[in-house]
């Protein structure tokens, strides 16, 4: 099946599931990628917790944050509004800066993530990402800001309307009556710009090897593995990751590391036009569209290998191992 075929038969398969999305699969050694529309741009959710830590550990490495530094973070004020973590706690706790990237990337914690900003604002955060050469990610508003939509106005029993305006009030050049959906208010980025991320951390360039190492540790803990992590998981490849959801959006970027040397960037970004909270089904149609693109890098790049003995992914892995070292 040719590339073009293929690509066309998986835009059906996320059709089917009621999705829309931004897929982009990376082979980080040899650069060969494939996609769907990965320049559509979606607003971001829990993803954004990314590009803080990278402006998080950056200003650590310069010297402007303590890492021990002690925060004292309070509760979430909003029942219900995040799953884990500092959210669901009753009472004020003091954690140090490198806990809170801790929880803030390995369960998602909104609080924790919301005491780094008030550390390092978006517009900071913003700013440290341009002078990295980190583009195509625009960090607007802090985490809290996502707990103010029509999700939190109705009752469980009711929470499918929240989903229904979600999937209502878009319009067609990507702007939405709920400002946290809005491409041009919200946290934004496109698969090709978490995947350019993902590059930059997992490989040699101009963020930090300390700062690329402990957001690469981050990313491996993360706890939240049941939407693109079973297709990516094996005992022989390392599935690293972060997830992000609102309301009708279910998204996940990762690195897929296997024991023969590849390495693959992942980035998948949906809306959803069904009103459910829960679409397992979904969210494994994502999952094999996102495993179907990276075995067809990978099927290529084996035939490489076999034809060339050593390819030059196996020869540029060594190179930024000793680099590392």
């Amino acid at each position: 099946m040719s590339a073009e075929k293929l690509v066309r038969q998986l835009r059906g398969e996320l059709d089917d599931a009621g999705l829309r999305g931004s897929v982009l699969v990376r082979d980080l050694h040899a650069d060969d990628e494939i996609g769907i529309e990965p320049d559509l741009v979606f607003p971001i959710a829990s993803l954004v917790k990314i590009p803080l830590a990278v402006a998080t550990l950056e200003r650590v490495r310069a010297g402007e944050l303590d890492g021990a530094r002690r925060i004292e973070v309070q509760p979430g004020r909003i029942p219900g509004a995040a799953p884990t973590g500092v959210s669901k706690f009753r009472h004020p706790a003091v954690i140090a800066v490198d806990d809170l990237l801790y929880l803030s990337m390995s369960v998602s914690d909104n609080a924790a993530a919301d005491a780094l900003f008030e550390l390092t604002p978006p517009a900071q955060v913003t700013s440290i990402l341009g002078r990295l050469g980190i583009c195509g990610i625009n960090v607007r508003h802090p985490l809290r800001d996502l707990t103010d939509t029509p999700a939190e106005r109705f009752d469980d029993g009711d929470a499918d309307l929240a989903q229904a305006i979600a999937i209502a009030a878009g319009t067609g050049g990507r702007g939405h009556r709920i400002p946290q959906l809005d491409i041009t208010e919200a946290n934004a980025g496109s698969a090709r710009a978490f995947v350019d991320l993902l590059q930059q951390l997992w490989m040699p360039s101009s963020i930090a090897p300390e700062v690329r190492a402990r957001v690469r540790e981050l990313m491996a803990a993360n706890v939240i593995r049941h939407r693109l992590a079973p297709d990516f998981v094996a005992d022989a490849s390392t599935w690293s990751s972060k997830t992000g959801t609102l309301l009708n959006l279910r998204h996940e970027v990762g690195v897929v590391e296997h024991a023969d040397g590849q390495v693959f960037a992942v980035a998948v970004l949906t809306e959803s036009r069904i009103a459910a909270i829960t679409q397992p089904a979904a969210e494994a149609v994502m999952a094999r569209v996102a495993r179907r693109l990276r075995d067809e890098i990978r099927s290529g790049w084996a035939h490489v290998r076999s034809s060339h003995g050593e390819t030059s992914a196996e020869r540029h892995a060594s190179a930024s191992r000793v680099e590392e070292w």
